[in-house]
């Protein structure tokens, strides 16, 4: 940064612009100058996980005109060629940032076994516990100068496959800081971490001389009895300190963020929470992970749309569209699109056929996920379905071919292992797998 220009000044210039100017907005001039310095910036990863599995008919794979397609409309895109569903209007404005993948296909139909499958890559079986993907990509991710824990779950809906959210045999400390939405006395709606500030009734100086005499106990305790919990536990908890004693955290105060670009993402738990994604990024986070499920929209099942499939989903859009295209937007203006992998997805998609409820059933069998932002080649489709939605005809993409596709677009190599908890060697994507190059940039 120009040194004759004051934070203030930047601050006051940067605020001329329609998304206005975030409290860390200098991080990415700071990130240019490292990439110009010859060190490209580690990547980070926002997951924008849809609970319920979403319907690809009325999302990125309309069937306009066919029976199955029901009402939905196609409408063009910034991309000329693409059409999507007219459920997500400002989307479609910022495709070429992104890369529809309409030929998913898996044969869980769960949604425990669908959900895990997904967030983790693996199937569950036997006595392994597989990690969730913001657990074991974020350990590959880890930025040292990061205060702030370095998977982020935003307001995630764990009921159908709890052990899908957690870190499983990588241990507790890759385990999501998990922040919830609240609703202040001004009806504005906030993050905020529990916990973090010491008692008023203690001086700074007590408050160190405890933490100083918990660290001193910790560290006698593992040398007497070392292993991964004791660790893990050691772990957290300077975790947790370190954030305490962090300016870090004022990412979760959302109140310094210009009104225009609050209303822009959505003032909803969903767009809110867009927003806290991107200023965690800023301040090196490497993984957060949104969640949109049926709390977003006044109750209901979310995008388990089995009745009044239509209605649902336009709803969801409607809480959808503006907070992710806002991200992308938001992300590409403020330099951190080229280092931020944008995914969104659920656990399986929606029957082509329309149910007697005018609903859609879960369907594993042809159905969408996106990928966007780094080491992706926007303004693309990958794969497509027949016209009735019914089958893939070209490129069948599989879930280890897709975990290996977001390994590389995070220059992370899909064979990396970890030691599971039977002391068997876990890759990140499962053995066999291949990146799609088609997808890579």
């Amino acid at each position: 940064m120009n040194n004759n220009l004051s934070r203030r000044q930047f601050a006051k210039y940067s605020g001329l612009s329609l998304l206005g100017a975030s409290a860390s907005g200098w991080l990415p001039r700071l990130a240019a100058e490292v990439q110009q310095a010859g060190t490209k910036p580690p990547r980070s990863c926002i997951l924008l996980w849809m609970s319920g599995g979403p319907s690809q008919m009325e999302t990125f794979d309309p069937k306009e005109g066919n029976e199955n397609g029901g009402p939905t409309k196609a409408i063009d895109t910034s991309v000329p060629g693409i059409r999507i569903a007219e459920n997500l209007p400002k989307v479609a404005t910022v495709m070429e940032h992104l890369a529809p993948i309409r030929s998913m296909s898996t044969k869980e139909g769960d949604h425990t076994r669908a959900t895990y499958y997904m967030r983790t890559g693996y199937l569950p079986q036997g006595p392994i516990q597989y990690p969730a993907m913001g657990s074991f990509l974020g350990k590959q991710l880890k930025k040292t100068e990061c205060d702030l824990p370095t998977f982020i779950s935003i307001n995630p809906f764990r009921a159908f496959s709890p052990a899908a959210y957690g870190p499983g045999f990588l241990g507790p400390a890759w385990s999501p800081l998990v922040v919830a939405s609240e609703m202040t006395e001004d009806d504005e709606i906030s993050f905020e971490v529990r916990n973090l500030k010491p008692s008023d009734r203690l001086s700074a100086a007590q408050v160190d001389s405890r933490l100083s005499l918990l660290s001193t106990l910790e560290h006698s305790f593992l040398t007497e009895r070392p292993g991964g919990p004791g660790s893990s536990h050691l772990q957290s908890y300077e975790q947790a300190v370190r954030m305490m004693k962090s300016d870090a955290v004022s990412a979760f105060a959302l109140d310094q963020e210009d009104d225009m670009l609050r209303d822009s993402y959505g003032r909803n738990p969903f767009g809110q929470g867009c927003l806290l994604a991107r200023r965690l990024i800023e301040r090196g986070v490497s993984f957060v992970e949104v969640s949109l499920n049926g709390l977003d929209a006044g109750g209901g099942a979310g995008w388990d749309t089995h009745a009044e499939n239509f209605t649902a989903v336009k709803s969801l859009c409607d809480i959808l569209d503006p907070g992710w295209a806002t991200l992308m937007t938001d992300l590409k203006q403020r330099g951190l699109l080229e280092n931020t992998l944008v995914v969104w997805m659920g656990e399986f998609g929606r029957t082509p056929k329309i149910n007697e409820n005018t609903g859609r059933d879960h369907w594993p069998g042809s159905w969408s996920t996106v990928l966007g932002g780094a080491g992706i080649r926007g303004g693309q489709v990958y794969g497509a379905t027949s016209d009735d939605g019914m089958e893939i005809r070209e490129n069948p993409m599989t879930v280890p071919n897709l975990m290996a596709t977001i390994c590389k677009a995070l220059t992370l190599s899909p064979e990396t292992t970890n030691l599971s908890n039977i002391g068997r060697p876990i890759p990140l994507a499962d053995h066999g797998s291949a990146a799609v190059d088609a997808l890579l940039s």
